[in-house]
């Protein structure tokens, strides 16, 4: 069973159990109010009401309420970068969906999650650990096909945490993007509001406040720029062509969590993520006023990369607090295989199309 403990000190002494409770783990209300009906936290090793007082030296122990997941095993690779009892740090693959959503309850991440936390229950003589067992909870989530890591946490009481970390700019998210055309500036912020323009379509884009747009403010810095002319090809038959100077490799912290957040952001700076077909022509509903909208429920399937069959955009390092330990934790994924592969062309200079062979190219 998980549980919190904490020996009390001499500045505890007179204090509420509690007063000392919140003050060390930082209890939720709602999970305190399941701790106290449940009587599940102790003084010494026996339930204690919370308007005791706390005497130095008293061992307090919060007992967990024990939670499980109902999510359909199944068996897949899980790429498990960091795992202790209260967490997980997963690397997820691109064209993984991250959790089940209505329509679609299998093959993902969280399916293959649970399958792997069933097999490491079972133990030598084949009886269920049920002390393993856990409620898988994404702290996190990817796009199916953007790729990197994932946070799990084994408890709501480690996602509460992490998801106040993450409001308030503790926890550090970066992500590797390669995009289109050659950024200018070595680096600088995106602070634009986004939204949902259409509910009855995936795609966000900018949105003024007044509309429904929400605070969303991305960093950006240069890792590389790429020389190397090409053209995108795009329209609702690919067959419209735009110019493009070359590739930019940039490195992004988040410093809000929205929906598609990078690929907006950076296609609203004129220069989308290499492979993103639903951003790569900019806002997506004039690129519908021009070419047509697609059948309602679809996006568009265009592939609009050269180099790449999906946006090249990998969340490569996480940076938090440990929710239970407090240790400060850093944890990197490599780029995927698929982005690795673009970026050799593009080092070897050869990532212009057919048409441009002639022009020079290389790395600015």
């Amino acid at each position: 069973m998980a549980s919190l403990k904490y020996i009390a000190g001499p500045e505890d002494l007179g204090k509420q159990l509690k007063t000392v409770v919140k003050e060390q783990f930082s209890i939720s209300a709602r999970l305190m109010t399941k701790l106290r009906k449940g009587e599940r936290i102790l003084v010494n090793g026996a339930p204690c009401p919370g308007w005791v007082t706390v005497l130095e030296g008293d061992r307090v122990e919060v007992l967990l309420p024990e939670e499980r997941s109902d999510f359909q095993p199944e068996e897949m690779p899980i790429d498990v970068v960091f795992e202790d009892e209260w967490l997980m740090v997963v690397n997820k693959g691109p064209g993984i969906v991250a959790h089940p959503t209505k329509g679609n309850y299998s093959h993902t991440l969280l399916n293959g999650i649970t399958y792997r936390m069933l097999q490491d229950a079972v133990l030598s003589d084949g009886t269920l650990d049920e002390g393993r067992l856990f409620k898988v909870r994404l702290t996190n989530r990817l796009d199916m096909n953007t790729s990197g890591l994932v946070i799990v946490a084994k408890h709501s009481y480690v996602q509460d945490h992490l998801i106040r970390q993450m409001e308030e700019g503790k926890l550090v998210k970066h992500y590797t993007a390669l995009l289109e055309g050659i950024v200018d500036e070595d680096q600088g912020t995106v602070d634009l509001p986004i939204g949902l323009p259409d509910e009855n379509y995936p795609e966000r884009w900018i949105l003024e406040p007044e509309k429904g747009g929400y605070p969303s403010v991305t960093e950006y810095k240069v890792i590389k720029r790429y020389n190397c002319p090409h053209h995108m090809v795009y329209g609702r038959e690919n067959t419209e062509l735009r110019p493009v100077e070359g590739y930019t490799l940039m490195d992004l912290r988040l410093l809000t969590g929205r929906t598609h957040q990078i690929r907006v952001h950076m296609s609203g700076m004129g220069h989308p993520v290499a492979g993103d077909h639903l951003y790569c022509h900019g806002d997506p509903f004039r690129y519908r006023e021009q070419f047509g909208a697609p059948e309602k429920g679809e996006t568009n399937p265009e592939v609009v990369s050269e180099l790449i069959s999906r946006q090249a955009l990998h969340a490569r390092s996480l940076g938090f607090t440990h929710p239970v330990t407090g240790e400060e934790m850093f944890v990197e994924a490599p780029l995927p295989e698929d982005m690795e592969k673009a970026l050799a062309i593009l080092e070897n200079g050869q990532g212009a199309n057919k048409r441009n062979s002639n022009e020079q190219t290389g790395i600015i």
